[in-house]
């Protein structure tokens, strides 16, 4: 007759040992930010671990803390806690929170990056672009078959927080909210070429050209080739603008290839405001939130040159304005020079 006492012990035993024998759970270092999958890091980092590794090594000599005291932020925690805040667009200490870190060193950790990030700014970008030229404008002509471009060039407005002090009207747009107003010019590639970002909204998009060292360069005939704006520039030698109102058929093939060519600088805005959602909106000074986007468009041509994983691109809009400067008698000529050689 079996013993039902015997039984339980027997049945404690067996549990014992399918404990002691169970094999033993694996965690991920969590002080370790890289110990995650590609999918993980780029829907949270935007790089993939390949990506983060190299921005580890290319930013280690300028942040890097030269002592580990009061547990100072390890290189690969001090950059992802900055890509978690740029790609999420969140508050300071809600990336804090998700990286698990304090929160007292999170604002001077992503101070820290940002301005390493941007003293590189001659490196990654650069005009006419890291290719050549020739290539440039090759790209660009498979668009739309526009010939010799090397650029277009545009405006966005960087929404901040209400400045203090006594110009905080400065940064008030025509939208009536408080921006940077940014210049970027992007080649067919979707790379940031050249970078203006200190203007106050209320600053006109051809207002920031003229004032822009690269106007200078190109006035001065410094680069064979032609930028593409919008109808809020006034046309240049350099800077083809769109027909106010196009008659003949040259003239709207003319401002259907201007279109469909620009149109590349829309989805490029896009693509830097999706990869990195505090473009949306920074919480930050006007000084401060310049150095972010320099960091920010610093960040994005990395990822471009070492193809990395795109974002879902919602296009941007791109405000038109009407110009303060009138056409160039010598722009118009060239633009009619191009409508009656490659538009007829």
């Amino acid at each position: 007759m079996a013993c039902p006492f015997l039984d339980d012990v027997l049945d404690e035993e067996a549990l014992i040992l399918r404990r002691a024998f169970r094999r033993e759970r694996v965690f991920q270092d969590r002080s370790d930010p890289l110990a995650f999958g590609d999918d993980h890091l780029i829907e949270r980092y935007r790089f993939s671990g390949d990506g983060l590794r190299y921005l580890c090594r290319l930013l280690s000599p300028k942040i890097q803390h030269q002592t580990a005291r009061s547990h100072a932020l390890t290189v690969p925690q001090m950059v992802c806690v900055t890509l978690r805040f740029l790609a999420s667009g969140s508050f300071l200490y809600s990336a804090g929170d998700a990286e698990n870190l304090n929160k007292g060193n999170i604002c001077r950790t992503i101070r820290r990056v940002c301005l390493a990030l941007k003293s590189l700014i001659n490196i990654f970008i650069t005009f006419p672009g890291h290719r050549r030229p020739l290539h440039i404008k090759e790209e660009f002509y498979k668009i739309a078959a526009f010939p010799n471009i090397i650029g277009a060039v545009d405006c966005a407005h960087i929404r901040i927080k209400r400045p203090s002090g006594e110009h905080e009207g400065d940064y008030i747009n025509r939208k009536s909210f408080h921006s940077i107003n940014v210049q970027m010019i992007w080649d067919a590639d979707c790379l940031v070429s050249n970078l203006e970002a200190k203007w106050p909204g209320s600053v006109h998009d051809s207002r920031v050209f003229r004032a822009s060292p690269i106007y200078q360069r190109l006035s001065q005939g410094e680069f064979s080739g032609v930028l593409l704006g919008d109808k809020g520039y006034a046309c240049e030698s350099f800077l083809l603008t769109p027909l106010a109102d196009p008659q003949t058929p040259p003239q709207q093939a003319y401002n259907h290839a201007h279109t469909k060519t620009r149109a590349r600088i829309e989805m490029t805005f896009g693509i830097l405001k999706s990869r990195f959602q505090c473009l949306h909106h920074l919480r930050v000074s006007p000084d401060r939130a310049c150095d972010v986007i320099a960091a920010c468009a610093v960040l994005h041509n990395i990822a471009g040159l070492r193809k990395e994983r795109p974002p879902r691109v919602a296009v941007d809009v791109v405000w038109e304005n009407a110009p303060i400067f009138p056409d160039n008698i010598n722009g118009r000529l060239v633009r009619e020079q191009y409508i009656a050689s490659f538009f007829t």
